[in-house]
């Protein structure tokens, strides 16, 4: 069986994509917004006149330009950092450099526009009144922005390790959905096969027809290509297993009965290809041949009222078994087919369909199925 295809790289990340920037830098924009409206109305003095409302808009523009200007910078230094993947104790240290860093450049920003503006007696003598003050809001404001652009990257990194843990999830799924397929029509293909090569030594005439017939449903399994997430109508799946019957028939005579009871209202509803034949299977090997006056295996279909779910049930009046032995089967009763199928409803349709089995010693064995249809 051909290898399962490597699952696709990981989706781009929202920061990485032109999307993601532009929303990253939208938001550092909205909250320097923010901080500059509420630092023009800590300083404004509604009371001393609109005068005051323009000095308090410049001195907000003259302090928060350069930290602004500044906190840009800050986003691909830390973006440099986690690519390195160093040691928080070498973290620390780098992010100490890049405090004191912000800090001098916040300083000589602030020094380069006073000197423009006013002069070298002006620009000094402020220098020489913020350096302290303006040195210790560098390193907290550097902290906040620091700590604010690593969330971001923790949470780009978060979603990476969960897009990357969903796509190996469904590449194992899939992998175990075509194993299981893979699984399933070998086991009947061998199991056809035994019974065809008994009865060429009873009868030829029939064993031509047989041979047809089993033509036939080769052709349902095999012309269509299917992969484990197909699907079939609950009609194709019937006629298919009228098909595997009358083989079975011709092997065990009277001693198999059907009785059948499909909803024409369900008859187009889908369900995975071969679904119903290794139940019914079982309840052949198990159930019906082992026993000399055979026995009874009845199949229905029909639309459950609650949910709207195909419910399909196959069950037999054979012997049963011990529900304990569902769990750990003696060596040689474990059935390829119904194993499969149970692991395959366990992985498809999202784990919203039902596989459920009721057995008794003396009270036969019965399965019952409920499949999502939308």
């Amino acid at each position: 069986m051909r290898a399962p295809a490597a699952p696709p790289p990981p989706s781009p990340l929202p920061a990485s994509t032109p999307v993601g920037r532009r929303r990253l830098w939208q938001s550092y924009a909205e909250v320097c917004a923010l901080t500059w409206a509420l630092f023009v109305l800590a300083g404004t003095e509604f009371q001393n006149g609109p005068w005051k409302i323009w000095e308090a808009l410049f001195q907000a523009t003259l302090t928060l330009w350069a930290p602004m200007l500044l906190g840009a910078l800050v986003y691909p230094w830390m973006r440099g950092l986690e690519r390195r993947a160093l040691s928080p104790r070498v973290q620390a240290a780098w992010h100490a450099v890049a405090a004191v860093l912000f800090s001098s450049c916040w300083l000589g920003l602030d020094y380069e526009l006073s000197l423009a503006l006013f002069g070298d007696a002006h620009a000094d003598a402020m220098l020489a009144q913020s350096i302290l003050w303006r040195s210790l809001w560098g390193i907290l404001v550097y902290a906040a922005l620091a700590t604010g652009f690593g969330a971001v990257l923790n949470a780009r990194r978060a979603r990476q390790l969960a897009v990357a843990a969903a796509q190996a999830e469904s590449a194992l799924a899939r992998a175990e959905l075509s194993a299981i397929s893979g699984k399933l029509n070998p086991h009947f293909l061998f199991n056809t096969l035994n019974s065809l090569i008994a009865l060429t030594r009873k009868d030829a005439r029939a064993a031509e027809a047989a041979l047809l017939r089993f033509a036939g449903m080769l052709r349902y399994v095999l012309d269509t290509k299917r992969t484990a997430t197909d699907r079939v109508t609950v009609q194709e799946e019937a006629d298919f297993l009228r098909d595997y019957l009358s083989l079975e028939a011709l092997r065990l005579g009277a001693r198999l009965r059907v009785e059948w009871a499909l909803d024409e209202a369900v008859m187009d509803d889908e369900l995975p290809p071969l679904t119903l034949q290794p139940l019914v299977e079982n309840c052949i090997v198990h159930g019906i041949a082992p026993r000399v006056g055979g026995g009874c295996i009845q199949i229905s279909a029909r639309r459950d009222a609650m949910t709207g779910d195909l419910a399909l049930c196959v069950r037999d009046d054979g012997e049963g078994c011990d529900p304990a032995l569902l769990e750990s089967p003696p060596p040689g009763r474990r059935g390829i087919g119904l194993s499969a199928l149970r692991r395959r409803f366990e992985l498809d349709y999202d784990g919203r369909a039902r596989f459920s089995i009721r057995t008794t010693p003396g009270q036969g064995f019965q399965v019952d199925l409920r499949i999502p249809q939308v």
